[in-house]
């Protein structure tokens, strides 16, 4: 607001969403602020710079506007929360926060630069098991052993895994398996991610995984629930004439980068890209460092991270005025969108 942004507070009635704009008429480009952090060991993922980037990719885009001769168009900054979670890009959309965007972008810190990253596709379960307890030594009979059954599911979930696709990924945690190794324990919950290259191979791996889950409660009569939680993500699909805009601009800038590369991880942004056209670059702070570790944790802060930082919003910057300016750009950027969204 200082910077005459017109700002709208828990947009869409997300409490902790906001979306700042400047300008008129369309295009309508969108830079998106991606924040949270993960339990523990904070901003494992860079989230504090994914936020500053798209900041300040946002007030340079607003300066150019100010200029004298500057086409006409509008730039959005979007505030999305949760991606860890619940996914809040995916409520956004539920709630038509991008239905007068014509293009968004955003960029994450990782070991390395990447303009085309492939994300894969995810869903959430958690699962609970309901047995009996009884005194693990004097009536072990008396029982029914939910952390049984959720052994017997980790089991036969690492059997599954010989029949995986390379790309496919599953992988969880057991909470509640007990309380006393005297007691036979009657809960037991897991949580589990399942990722797949594309929506339409996790259906078949869902499947698969739900049927390990099963396969706990039938060995040891346990009852089981098993709930989809979170919103599904869907696979990125990168923009390629608005890769190649970001790339051209990030060489100008003196960042090489890898074009495109496989990811076994997944965002909520795969979702956006399948509403407007939309790119998610990757880039290094310069320590290669893994993501979702306290080493990175440490890296996120440092001066050549928020150096690279405001590198790569340049180049976002750079890349939203080169649609605002080149005839007929927008119009090949949504015909490619168009061409590229699964059938």
């Amino acid at each position: 607001e200082k910077k005459g942004f017109t700002v709208e507070r828990s947009y869409t009635g997300i409490q902790t969403a906001f979306r700042a704009t400047f300008g008129s008429g369309r295009p309508n480009v969108c830079v998106i602020s991606e924040y949270d952090a993960l339990p523990e060991i904070g901003h494992a993922c860079g989230h504090n710079l994914i936020a500053e980037a798209g900041v300040a990719a946002g007030l340079a885009l607003k300066a150019a506007l100010e200029c004298s001769g500057a086409p006409e168009g509008r730039v959005t900054v979007m505030g999305t929360p949760d991606e860890e979670g619940e996914g809040g890009k995916v409520d956004l959309i539920k709630n038509g926060a991008f239905k007068d965007i014509d293009l968004a972008m955003m960029v994450h810190p990782a070991p390395s630069t990447i303009i085309m990253p492939q994300f894969l596709a995810l869903k959430q379960f958690r699962v609970t098991y309901t047995g009996k307890a009884a005194h693990a030594g004097a009536f072990p009979w008396e029982g029914v052993n939910a952390l049984d059954a959720a052994v017997v599911a980790y089991n036969a979930i690492s059997f599954l895994r010989q029949q995986m696709k390379p790309s496919w990924r599953v992988h969880g945690i057991t909470l509640n398996g007990g309380d006393h190794p005297g007691i036979i324990p009657n809960k037991t919950v897991l949580l589990y991610f399942v990722r797949t290259l594309s929506k339409v191979d996790l259906k078949g791996l869902v499947e698969k995984v739900i049927a390990c889950f099963k396969s706990g409660a039938t060995a040891t009569g346990c009852k089981v629930e098993i709930q989809e939680v979170g919103n599904s993500y869907d696979e990125l699909l990168s923009n390629t004439p608005l890769a190649k805009l970001y790339a051209e601009n990030l060489k100008s800038l003196g960042m090489t980068y890898e074009l495109s590369k496989p990811l076994t991880i997944s965002t909520d942004m795969g979702n956006v890209s399948y509403i407007v056209p939309s790119i998610h670059p990757m880039y290094t702070i310069g320590s290669g460092e893994a993501n979702h570790t306290t080493e990175f944790t440490k890296v996120s802060n440092t001066p050549e991270a928020h150096s690279q930082t405001l590198t790569v919003a340049k180049a976002m910057a750079y890349t939203c005025i080169d649609v605002l300016t080149t005839q007929g750009m927008l119009e090949e950027v949504k015909k490619s969108f168009e061409a590229g969204k699964p059938c």
